[in-house]
């Protein structure tokens, strides 16, 4: 480690940055690397790359960027940190697993909803044909990614309606005494009933793999051959069935007009910006055929891209050496599909070629190919059948960018409602917070509490939160609210009141939301105002959403618990809108949340006997005990006890095992 005590920090404009973080500045080596920025508080603002660190974070702190968004980034940096790599390839994998990781305020961000599914043909002696998505396992083969359940599913039918592969679950194969429906109707050779040798099912299963790869016409090559070899053997009715295959393929051939397509995978990309928000459309062609698109919406796009281009002020700062001369700034359109190339590709296997609607540097073709172990090419100006894809990519995008601005106009628009109607002292509507609580259950049995949150204008899935309710009556929808609203919000009025005696502001997540509705009327709402008080929280946050007459949609009356008089919207209005949005997602997360518990409970319920000392007695006088298995599996060790032949160990073991 150099000696910091004597190095000159540089000269900057922004005196009021840490005298650590100027030596750490001043000490940075000319070597290719990664760094990162960190606020005040720990958050990450920014990650990086550079061929030269030290001219490139000098490069934020040389001038005085004013009220401009880089700006405002440089102005929060307190802390910094970097590593060291031994090449640009490595910096730009390393930068776009950091982004990936830290979520950085001031990068370019894909978030993945979720992984891509799979066309899975399992290693069975008979293999199935199915849908996956997961890790993939060795004994198995795997085809795709595919854009979408969707075109997965089709592929599934094509495998069907070609092949007659099977698709149904081994146990159910092997417990078949006869063919079902899909043999009936051609889609399926029932291997499981002996109707096709082995030998020939393998053979179907080979045609597929070939198919799926884009071996189509080989494949069809090969059926041809055999059609013609069992005629010439008189064998007419396998002749006829394979007569058939080909028929069958030929028009799906025919249909997705690949004949003549000599590309066999395929990634499409094209982006579209617009008033701040920008989208990339990923199609995907896999052996030959045209799977489909999905669109991804990144964050962080004005930020990300005003730091840019502030920083390089013209030119491509990470790709300039001492001497030469001055690169253009790539455009809008080429960073983010940089920044998705590099991001999407660090989970998911890369095509051999991409088609692009703009350029981007080669350099992070050059460390994909390095990292994937095959040569990525791309092209920005494709023609003929790759034309077509790229222009039906960019449509696509327009489209869902055109949706996605549609949709986020008309839910602020909602949000903005919300807050006037509730006369709620938002200063910052992005911000707005609310939080909705509904308790479900089935004539008591099984009840959940669920807590939904919508902020930023959107539901945020990933805050849902769903409450296993005990110790209470069963029914008593009450006390399933009191239990909840005192287990979400015990802790953070605790925190609260900390923070008010040091005379600190809390970080984090220790704020109350600014509007906490409860599904459901006065009840609900004096439940909801008497933890309040317990907790010494402000009641003026608590809304109850109570059904209106004859419990239609529209009519609903919001109650507050501050004793404010009740409140109609009425049925065209944008603030009811949106309550009623976030009351029906909480509803809903509820009763998924309890459907599951309670198939849950019944299912292993049933199978007292399973569970080791708990013979037909003993489970007899369990299900006597209690009224049968709902009972038991409501009841607590305490209970079980009870029961005569049941041991305080024993009962631990039933209690364990039910829940």
């Amino acid at each position: 480690m150099p000696d910091l005590s004597d190095s000159k920090a540089p000269e900057m404009v922004a005196p009021t940055h840490p005298e650590q973080l100027l030596r750490d500045v001043a000490s940075l080596p000319s070597l290719p690397g990664v760094y990162r920025y960190f606020d005040a508080e720990g958050g990450v603002l920014y990650v990086g790359k550079a061929i030269n660190l030290k001219k490139r974070v000098n490069s934020y702190f040389q001038k005085n960027h004013g009220g401009t968004r880089i700006g405002h980034m440089v102005n929060k940096i307190a802390r910094l940190e970097t590593t060291v790599v031994r090449s640009e390839a490595e910096a730009l994998l390393l930068e776009n697993n950091l982004i990936k990781t830290l979520n950085p305020k001031y990068n370019i961000l894909f978030r993945d909803d979720k992984s891509y599914p799979y066309l899975k043909i399992s290693g069975d002696k008979f293999p199935r044909v199915s849908y996956y998505r997961g890790a993939v396992e060795k004994q198995h083969q795997y085809f795709g990614p595919y854009p979408s359940a969707w075109a997965v599913k089709e592929a599934i039918l094509l495998m069907q309606k070609v092949f007659h592969l099977r698709t149904c679950e081994d146990s159910v194969f092997s417990n078949r005494t006869r063919p079902c429906l899909l043999y009936q109707i051609k889609r399926c050779s029932a291997p499981c009933v002996g109707h096709i040798s082995a030998t020939d099912y393998a053979q179907d299963v080979a045609n597929v793999k070939r198919f799926l790869q884009g071996e189509a016409g080989q494949v069809m090559a090969a059926l041809e051959a055999r059609m013609l070899a069992h005629a010439a053997a008189l064998e007419f009715e396998q002749a006829a069935g394979l007569r058939n295959q080909l028929a069958a393929l030929s028009n799906v051939l025919h249909q997705q007009s690949v004949d003549n397509v000599a590309d066999r995978d395929v990634d499409i990309l094209a982006v579209k910006v617009q008033g701040g928000r920008a989208c990339v459309n990923l199609a995907m062609v896999r052996g030959g055929r045209h799977l489909g698109d999905r669109p991804y919406f990144p964050v962080h796009v004005q930020d990300a891209i005003a730091v840019y281009g502030d920083v390089s002020e013209g030119t491509d700062v990470d790709n300039v050496d001492d001497g030469q001369t001055a690169l253009q700034m790539p455009s809008a359109e080429s960073q983010l599909l940089e920044a998705f190339v590099a991001q999407h590709y660090l989970n998911v296997p890369v095509p051999s070629s991409l088609v692009l609607s703009a350029p981007v540097n080669t350099k992070l073709l050059d460390a994909l190919s390095s990292q994937s172990g095959v040569k990525v090419s791309a092209t920005h100006q494709p023609r003929e059948q790759r034309r077509q894809w790229l222009e039906m990519a960019q449509t696509n995008a327009a489209v869902q960018l055109a949706r996605l601005l549609s949709e986020e106009g008309s839910q602020q628009e909602r949000t903005r409602a919300l807050a006037a109607a509730l006369d709620l002292a938002a200063d910052d509507l992005d911000q707005l917070r609310v939080e909705c609580f509904d308790i479900s259950h089935s004539t008591g049995e099984a009840t959940q509490a669920s807590c939904v949150v919508f902020h930023h204008h959107k539901m945020q899935n990933a805050e849902y939160r769903r409450y296993n309710i005990t110790d209470i009556t069963p029914g008593d929808d009450y006390a399933a609210m009191r239990q909840v609203l005192q287990r979400r919000y015990s802790k953070l009025a605790e925190t609260l009141r900390e923070a008010q005696q040091s005379g600190q502001i809390p970080v984090g997540n220790g704020h109350l939301p600014d509007l906490v509705l409860v599904d459901g009327g006065k009840g609900q709402v004096a439940m909801a105002r008497e933890v309040f008080e317990q907790l010494g929280l402000d009641l003026s946050l608590i809304v109850g959403v109570e059904k209106g007459e004859g419990r239609k949609v529209g009519l609903e009356e919001l109650v507050f618990a501050d004793g404010r008089d009740k409140v109609h919207l009425g049925k065209d209005s944008a603030a009811l809108m949106l309550v009623a949005q976030i009351r029906d997602e909480a509803h809903r997360f509820a009763i998924t949340g309890m459907r599951a518990k309670r198939s849950k409970v019944r299912v292993d319920g049933g199978k007292l006997e399973e569970i080791p000392g708990i013979g037909p007695k003993r489970r007899a006088k369990l299900l006597q005990h209690f009224g049968g298995v709902r009972g038991v599996a409501l009841a607590g060790v305490e209970d079980i006890a009870t029961v005569e032949g049941i041991s305080r160990q024993k009962a631990e073991e039933i209690y364990r095992s039910l829940h």
